[in-house]
């Protein structure tokens, strides 16, 4: 099969004009080839980039759509998810998730990095239709039930290690939620519970965080009051949650900062430091539903720091397209151009979840999938 296009991204850069891609029957990448000789490859109007890296979705809140409403803040928008997550039937969460599944395949999407506390994604990982890393969240904020809540989090783990997976790559590791939900205790366990893991968390989502573990004073408390969790224990750090929690977890591990709505140059530079491989996941769509701003994309790109993108859940989000995600940075930041917001979507993405070797590139010997951006801003699977 040989294809070409307006232009062809390969992950990294735009190639140049006239470029054809060929691949076998497979989807697999056979060679790059210049225009001269292969006239007879079939034409797309647009763009070619290797399939959408969805580095942070949570499949098991589809069901959560249009429940919460806009612009409530962090602290607010948790309130709301305990208190309505369970008021549906199984078949109607079941239903939902599965049509997740489904927009994020035909929107181009052909990795997940996706937020399991329950093992009930493990049917649309059956599916096999895209890879997955599942990061299995441990929560609890009280020192003296960290084993118990990393024991619950283990048997899910369990769960989903038992997945065999047939044509696609299906992994996963236990990650903490968020600083403000788990203890010292429990990050060390966590940091010990599989050397050189791919860690992800949820970081600076909300200026609450930071002024808990300043000064233990904001609106964490309120949610962890109403959580009945008692906070005496806890003594602030005085410094960031990034610059807390870092020390926590060998430098072996990979790690993904989820949000990043308030991270400042000073964390960013600690963070990328501290990890042998750090990624910074942008989720632009849903910090705008919760907090209605984004992170300092400017900085983080500036400091050269590795970007990747995310669509968070359709409890945050009105649509899971990497693409919706893509335009929402280039409409607020138009100085960043379509090559480097491509890259974060592919190559970056796939390099974030360890899966290079497979997908985010357009060369030989990898199945990157193929979709086509068209000019009118619609992304669609066609390999």
């Amino acid at each position: 099969m040989l294809i070409t296009a307006t232009q062809i991204h390969d992950g990294e850069k735009f190639l140049p004009e006239g470029s054809v891609i060929e691949l076998d029957d497979n989807g697999t990448i056979i060679a790059i080839h210049d225009a001269s000789g292969k006239s007879d490859a079939t034409f797309y109007e647009g763009i070619l980039c290797p399939g959408f890296v969805n580095v942070h979705c949570h499949m098991e809140l589809s069901h959560m759509k249009g429940v919460v409403p806009e612009h409530t803040g962090l602290i607010p928008f948790l309130k709301h998810i305990p208190t309505y997550r369970d008021k549906f039937t199984e078949e109607q969460k079941t239903t939902a998730r599965h049509e997740a599944y489904t927009e994020m395949y035909n929107n181009g999407i052909v990795a997940i990095g996706d937020i399991a506390n329950t093992t009930d994604t493990l049917d649309v990982r059956a599916q096999d239709k895209m890879h997955i890393h599942t990061f299995i969240e441990s929560l609890g904020f009280t020192e003296e039930r960290a084993e118990m809540m990393l024991g619950f989090a283990d048997t899910t783990y369990k769960a989903y290690a038992s997945q065999e997976a047939k044509e696609k790559i299906l992994r996963q590791s236990i990650v903490p939620h968020a600083p403000y939900s788990v203890s010292p205790s429990l990050f060390k366990l966590i940091n010990s519970h599989t050397p050189q893991s791919l860690i992800s968390i949820h970081n600076q989502e909300s200026e609450a965080e930071h002024y808990f573990y300043l000064n233990k004073e904001g609106a964490v408390n309120e949610l962890l009051a109403m959580l009945n969790i008692n906070t005496d224990f806890f003594q602030p750090s005085g410094k960031s949650s990034l610059q807390t929690y870092v020390r926590y977890f060998e430098k072996e591990h990979s790690f993904i900062f989820v949000h990043n709505t308030y991270t400042g140059i000073e964390d960013a530079a600690i963070g990328s430091g501290t990890f042998a491989q750090a990624y910074w996941c942008l989720c632009p769509n849903a910090n705008m539903y919760i907090e209605n701003r984004l992170p300092d994309i400017p900085m983080l790109r500036s400091e050269q720091r590795n970007i990747c993108i995310g669509t968070d859940s359709l409890a945050s989000n009105h649509k899971l397209s990497i693409l919706s995600e893509l335009q929402t940075i280039n409409k607020h930041y138009p100085e960043i151009g379509w090559e480097t917001l491509l890259r974060w979507a592919t190559s970056n993405g796939a390099n974030a979840l360890r899966m290079a070797d497979v997908i985010g590139n357009i060369k030989p010997g990898t199945q990157p999938g193929i979709v086509q951006v068209s000019v009118n801003g619609i992304a669609k699977r066609i390999v």
